[in-house]
């Protein structure tokens, strides 16, 4: 295409430079075919140029000029150029309307782009064509708009265009990403038609909501049907396998991808290989990955997060370090994945080596990479470099200051984190958020300061309005857990006003464990199990309740459940450097070199802590030496 493109702008320049009288010369109908080249190759200058041409020649009143025009600045992001062509035009039509408000969509102004759309339709009464009302609705999705998005979806019924599949395929895009999957399914059921488009666009709407088991159903109901799946039907499947970790149902689908001719596919690989690693199989993601024909920055970054995401971070490094290597370089997106799996390492001379690389590609100024380096700082113990890379920052939004403060919370440094929050909101433009609230509970809660911490919850909820979410509510809970306030932790359970999620179960089981409430505790498991009955840690600490109470028989049911239903406790790993050099173990782990000598330094720490009159709790697991 781009080679047709530039041989239209050569044959029209021909054109123009030959022509002897005006009657040769390119008129409305030769212009916007160069206008729409120049858009395709995004040559700004040389559409100014034509631009020039046409008020010399007094043909740009045309409309077909005037959206090829549009189309020009808008593909090459100058929206105020394209505005001061629309208001050239004394009634513009509905393709010039159309081109205005696709621009604005386009050019990431939503709210710029409905505003018009509703001028256009409210105020000048012009009727939309689909491709405007694509448009609008693509805008509602951006926004986030629930309501706005009904609206549009109501103009569409009202005016006769929900039977065109464009349309309605539109529709469910925008629901999807609404995350409304009631209206989704619903508008999926009613669509007379359906193609390729509508099937992979409701599997993604349940995929990317949370309804994997749904996703899986319709597409294996659009397999049965004889429907052939495109690549974006296959990667919207593969994503839900991914979330709920479906190993069985993901190498079913990697065969199908197979059958179809496009296993090797970039975007179809990734997803792949993102599926493996979720669902803890890096080998397979390993091999798929050494037989891909290409590779791109996110295929890489598939690779290195995953590693990270399944306990193996140190291996995401020397990945990162081939990727580097082969010529490939790191977008912001990849910076924060590497960043991310480094922080689970802890260690500070990769840390120092990653910010040189930030500085050096320019991505300092990058509000998720600041974010995360600091997070990365602080996890590797160094709350100095965390505190002078954030007061270094020229620009700091409300992404890095909740990081900031986070960063305090992870080292118990409560008051920090509540000084810089309130520098925060008195003496900056900034305004905390829903995350902001996450990390300076979440630092109440680590720094013991029960009192500030409910304070903070009814300063979100009271003076910035904000409505608390699951992970508020869960860190209310581990907050009171903490302290021993274990009945007003269960109030503040059931005065939710949405159902309580596993980890806030979860929070009030650990307190129960710390604080040895067994009757509380089989009550918290009561209603956790149920919600997440695949955690084999939440098992293990009811188990460990039983335990201290000396309920043998209770607890060697709970051990019982956990081989009965195959769970696995996700081993931690840790790691040390010593001398430049990674050391990486796991608990009873027996394959380092220096094993024996490490275990008889723990028993002898062990028989000390006895001598100094310290008497371990008895848990399920004891530890063996």
């Amino acid at each position: 295409m781009e080679g047709r493109w530039v041989e239209t702008l050569s044959l029209f320049y021909q054109m123009n430079a030959n022509a002897v009288s005006s009657e040769e010369r390119p008129d409305n109908y030769t212009v916007p075919i160069a206008l729409k080249s120049c858009a395709g190759l995004r040559k700004l200058e040389q559409g100014k140029m034509i631009h020039g041409f046409l008020k010399k020649g007094k043909i740009d009143n045309d409309m077909f000029v005037g959206s090829a025009l549009i189309e020009l600045y808008t593909k090459c992001g100058q929206m105020n150029d394209a505005v001061k062509v629309f208001t050239e035009y004394s009634k513009p039509d509905v393709v010039l309307w159309t081109s205005i408000v696709t621009g604005y969509e386009q050019n990431g102004s939503p709210e710029l782009a409905l505003a018009f759309f509703s001028r256009m339709v409210v105020l000048e009464h012009v009727s939309p064509d689909p491709v405007t009302l694509v448009s609008a609705a693509s805008a509602c999705a951006q926004l986030s708009d629930f309501n706005i998005g009904r609206s549009v979806h109501g103009f569409v019924k009202r005016r006769g265009f929900d039977a065109k599949l464009c349309l309605a395929n539109s529709m469910l895009d925008m629901y999807g990403k609404l995350g409304s999957i009631k209206n989704a399914a619903n508008l999926f059921r009613e669509m007379p038609n359906k193609d390729i488009i509508s099937w992979s666009s409701m599997i993604a709407c349940y995929a990317s909501n949370g309804a994997e088991t749904n996703a899986l159903d319709l597409f294996n109901e659009m397999i049965d049907k004889r429907i052939e799946p495109n690549r974006v039907t296959v990667v919207g499947a593969l994503r839900a396998c991914a979330s709920s970790s479906n190993l069985e149902e993901g190498t079913r689908i990697h065969k199908l991808a197979i059958n179809y001719g496009f296993e090797l596919d970039i975007i179809v690989s990734t997803a792949l290989m993102d599926m493996y690693m979720k669902c803890f199989s890096p080998e397979k993601a390993i091999d798929l990955f050494n037989r891909m024909p290409y590779k791109d920055v996110v295929s890489w970054a598939v690779l290195f997060s995953g590693y990270a995401e399944v306990g193996m971070a140190h291996m995401s490094l020397g990945l990162f370090c081939n990727m580097l290597s082969s010529g490939t370089r790191p977008d912001a997106i990849a910076l924060v994945k590497i960043l991310t799996a480094s922080s689970e390492l802890g260690i500070l001379q990769q840390a120092v080596c990653l910010h040189a690389l930030i500085t050096k590609s320019g991505f300092e100024s990058d509000e998720f990479i600041g974010a995360s380096l600091i997070e990365l700082y602080a996890k590797c113990s160094s709350i100095d470099n965390a505190n002078k890379f954030f007061k270094g920052l020229t620009h700091k939004d409300v992404v890095t200051w909740s990081s900031m403060i986070s960063a305090y919370g992870f080292h118990g440094l409560g008051e920090e984190a509540l000084k810089l929050f309130y520098q925060m909101t008195n003496h900056s433009d900034v305004q905390p958020n829903e995350v902001t609230f996450v990390s300076i509970l979440s630092a109440c809660s680590h720094a013991g300061l029960i009192e500030d911490g409910i304070k903070m919850f009814h300063v979100m909820v009271n003076e910035y309005q904000l409505i608390p979410g699951s992970e508020h509510y869960g860190i209310m809970v581990d907050l009171l857990g903490r302290m021993g306030e274990l009945d007003r932790a269960l109030d503040l359970i059931n005065d939710m006003p949405m159902q309580a999620g596993p980890h806030v179960w979860g929070a009030l089981l650990g307190a129960c464990r710390i604080h040895e409430n067994i009757k509380m505790g089989e009550f918290a498991a009561q209603n956790l199990f149920p919600l997440d009955p695949n955690h084999a840690g939440y098992y293990t600490l009811l188990s460990n309740i039983h335990c201290v109470h000396k309920n043998w028989h209770d607890a060697a049911k709970v051990r019982t459940l956990i081989k009965e239903n195959r769970l696995k406790k996700i081993v931690a790993q840790s790691m040390v450097e010593i001398k430049n050099k990674v050391y990486s173990f796991v608990a009873g782990d027996r394959f380092c070199r220096e094993s024996d000598q490490i275990y008889e330094m723990l028993r002898k720490l062990d028989a000390k802590m006895r001598e100094e009159g310290y008497d371990p709790p008895v848990l399920s697991q004891e530890m063996q030496f």
